[in-house]
């Protein structure tokens, strides 16, 4: 669901399975993956002299006897287009990891106008064989963005409402302190504090008889119905990714001014390990023409489909039903709704 804004380039080429040219990456591709992760995976781009002592760091470890794997695919251009990078670590043997090999799959990059090609899938396919086959890595650990995670899922990760990840950035206060004044970290330090949360933005259309709009998912059974949109791309404002989403997702073009319908939020859970908060715009009442014109992305959704708001009900989970009924009760009434209990459950 997250793709990038501009033009694809041209494709690149493939060998005879229809593979993207995946290659095992070298000390000279640390720079490259460096900035990759600066500029496609951190929240906040790395400063000239972070990429310098991070490539510092990461070049020597990616030489056979260091502890860092990575695939890429190269761009007609000579340019990084995908990489794929894993750090190896030894932890204590069990039954299920014997060799006492644990893999993190530190970054997972695609440059935006390279996307939709399926290079995220070949680099850590790639990736997560040599890991296993070659380096004999039973234990596999990321952490996946939201759009990503039907990808890991495919490929056999699962997530866990037990595990935790947990920053300690200061020594404690000494137990005798009396009193103590404010202590500033860095941003970056700071925000390995904050909330984690993801961001999505949706459009809300119904046929001219008031019956709702939704889109069968052919990667969440979690989520079976979905309204036309998704996960907000880097540097886009909500509006922005609606009006993207719902071209990509249906092929039809919604205009402004954004109407706010709702505001969503929802607790992590078993589902998804953070927060997610979205909006929900009103795109409007479809003639039939144009619900029969909508095209669909195969990778995406299978089918689009009207139903009186009631009928619904059976065919979602409930807090899915709660969501798209305060959507259509804003849309009635006029008043922006407030759905703060959309939350991944753990059933």
């Amino acid at each position: 669901m997250n793709s990038d804004t501009e033009p694809a380039a041209a494709a690149e080429p493939q060998d005879a399975a229809a593979r993207p040219p995946v290659r095992a990456a070298t000390p000279a591709d640390a720079e490259p993956i460096v900035r990759m992760r600066s500029e496609h995976v951190l929240s906040r781009p790395l400063s000239e002299e972070w990429i310098r002592q991070c490539t510092d760091e990461l070049a020597p470890r990616l030489t056979p006897v260091g502890d860092a794997r990575a695939f890429v695919i190269d761009a007609p251009d000579g340019t990084m287009a995908a990489c794929a990078l894993g750090l190896i670590h030894p932890v204590l043997p069990a039954p299920a990891y014997p060799r006492g090999l644990a893999a993190r799959v530190h970054v997972v990059a695609t440059h935006p106008q390279m996307r939709r090609r399926g290079y995220a899938r070949a680099v850590v396919s790639t990736l997560l064989d040599h890991l296993a086959g070659v380096e004999h890595v039973t234990l596999f650990e990321l952490h996946a963005s939201v759009e990503a995670a039907p990808l890991y899922r495919e490929l056999g990760f699962a997530g866990s409402p037990a595990l935790m990840r947990m920053t300690r950035l200061q020594e404690p206060a000494a137990a005798n302190t009396t009193e103590s004044s404010p202590t500033w970290l860095p941003p970056e330090q700071y925000a390995e504090t904050v909330l984690k949360a993801t961001a999505f933005a949706c459009v809300y259309f119904t046929d001219e008889d008031g019956r709702p709009l939704q889109l069968h998912s052919v990667y969440s059974p979690a989520h079976p119905w979905q309204l036309v949109g998704g996960t907000m791309d880097k540097g886009e404002r909500p509006w922005e990714t609606a009006v993207r989403e719902c071209q990509e997702e249906t092929g039809l073009t919604v205009s402004g001014p954004p109407r706010l319908l709702a505001t969503v939020y929802g607790l992590p859970g078993a589902e998804w390990p953070y927060s997610t908060i979205g909006m929900v715009f009103d795109g409007g009442r479809l003639t039939t023409a144009q619900i029969r014109g909508i095209t669909l992305n195969p990778q995406e959704h299978d089918e689009a489909r009207v139903l009186p708001l009631e009928r619904w009900k059976a065919l979602m989970p409930a807090r899915d039903f709660a969501r798209l009924s305060a959507v259509a009760e804003a849309r009635r009434t006029g008043e922006a709704a407030y759905f703060g209990t959309w939350d991944w459950g753990n059933e």
